[in-house]
């Protein structure tokens, strides 16, 4: 990257870039000793390189008024979930991360892509009373909230399907991504967004974390 355009840039996006850069840094610091450093941050930062791209689409919708069709919001709304760049950082640091593994996230596999539209459709159902009252890309009509969950629903049996069928994929793995599925729709259920309403999140991060039941207790 040539670091002398971020000058060219707004503050605000200057912050972001020396975040990501920072980033990008302590991920080599991490993985140094692994000799995998360069190889995941790589692939990470074609990942973001995605990423930013749904961004800019996003934007311009906005921009332009244009209303895209729901086809069209959901292939852009996959990659802008970040959930691909979430599974891929995860994997990343894992001790089966190599490059066999990084080429088959690339390859866009059934699985990621139903995983990162859980994620998109549970996010825009319950962002969308929020959403209607900014100027925004379009989101989904209250009307549409049972066809969305049915097509939840359908990504779920793509999901298992896809993990009888994996062969060449640790199972390890395939659980991780799984994982990322369940704890998506725990945050976005009934409705709510525990991210962006942190006090519903509270109760369960003090039973996991600081009150923890222990299995003697049950016994």
């Amino acid at each position: 990257w040539d670091f002398s355009l971020i000058q060219s840039l707004p503050k605000c996006m200057k912050v972001v870039f020396n975040t990501i850069v920072e980033l990008w840094d302590e991920i080599v610091m991490i993985l140094v000793e692994t000799g995998k450093s360069n190889l995941v941050l790589q692939y990470i930062k074609e990942e973001f390189y995605k990423l930013a791209q749904s961004y800019l689409v996003e934007t311009k919708w906005c921009n332009e008024g244009f209303i895209p069709t729901y086809d069209e919001y959901k292939a852009n709304g996959i990659i802008s979930s970040t959930l691909p760049l979430q599974i891929l950082s995860f994997l990343g640091f894992g001790e089966f991360s190599n490059k066999e593994l990084f080429d088959w996230i690339f390859s866009d596999p059934k699985i990621i892509e139903a995983v990162s539209a859980i994620g998109r459709l549970a996010d825009d159902i319950s962002s969308h009373k929020f959403e209607q009252q900014r100027v925004h890309v379009a989101s989904s009509r209250e009307e549409a909230y049972k066809l969305i969950q049915i097509e939840i629903e359908d990504y779920w049996i793509i999901m298992n399907e896809e993990c009888l069928k994996i062969e060449n994929i640790p199972r390890s793995v395939l659980e991780i991504i799984l994982n990322v599925a369940r704890i998506t729709e725990f945050t976005y259920e009934n409705f709510e967004d525990k991210y962006t309403k942190a006090e519903l999140m509270k109760d369960y991060i003090v039973a996991l974390l600081i009150d923890p039941i222990r299995i003697e207790q049950c016994k």
